[in-house]
């Protein structure tokens, strides 16, 4: 069976993992706490960061490459379209700009405003790394005002990618969308393979019920 290795951006795998129907089990991994002393988790990705994943002899790290990885082996699956699809490019580029472009860029915003020094919060960096997200983010929403996915008219993986940073930085970055951002977010939340996901991710869940967003 597939093991995932933490939430966060866990939450992609376990999403993914629910869409294709796939058996797994999700093990936590407390970052606030530390990971020194858990030395299983070690023993799988000694760099200390998160999701990582045990499939048989396969162990990965980089939630994207997961992704593909799961797709490769266990498909073929229509959340990855064939290279010879027309929605096939808009498909790899937002599969990667979810996590290069988004969340990679809100993740050190998110790091300012809420454990840096107060001094800090609102540092160059934070906000470079806000205007990199920024400037991402009207890609996203240019393509959603062409179809109701990122890759066209049908849901991929890619939108498992983007919704992720989305919600991360909707919550924990202090962004605020606009309506096309918002209704496509809303429509994500309403796919039964994210639910279930929601279901296994009782961290996430209730980070998410925090803020306000069931």
């Amino acid at each position: 069976m597939i093991t995932v290795f933490g939430e966060g951006r866990g939450f992609r795998v376990v999403w993914l993992l629910e869409e294709m129907g796939l058996a797994y089990r999700l093990r936590p991994v407390d970052l606030l706490a530390g990971v020194d002393k858990d030395t299983e988790f070690l023993a799988i990705n000694p760099a200390g960061f998160i999701p990582a994943i045990q499939d048989g002899d396969v162990t990965m790290v980089e939630s994207i490459a997961i992704m593909e990885y799961l797709m490769a082996r266990y498909g073929p699956t229509s959340l990855a379209p064939d290279p010879g699809d027309a929605a096939f490019p808009a498909y790899q580029q937002f599969l990667h700009l979810g996590e290069a472009g988004l969340a990679a860029s809100i993740y050190f915003v998110v790091g300012a405003r809420h454990f840096a020094p107060e001094s800090e919060r609102n540092n160059w960096s934070a906000g470079q790394a806000l205007s990199v997200f920024e400037s991402r983010l009207m890609l996203v929403t240019r393509q959603l005002t062409r179809s109701p996915h990122v890759a066209g008219d049908t849901f991929t993986a890619a939108d498992i990618s983007v919704t992720y940073a989305l919600e991360l930085a909707q919550v924990s970055g202090g962004v605020t969308f606009g309506d096309v951002e918002r209704s496509y977010m809303a429509r994500m939340r309403q796919r039964e393979g994210y639910k279930r996901a929601m279901e296994t991710c009782h961290t996430r869940k209730a980070w998410l019920a925090k803020a306000g967003i069931q």
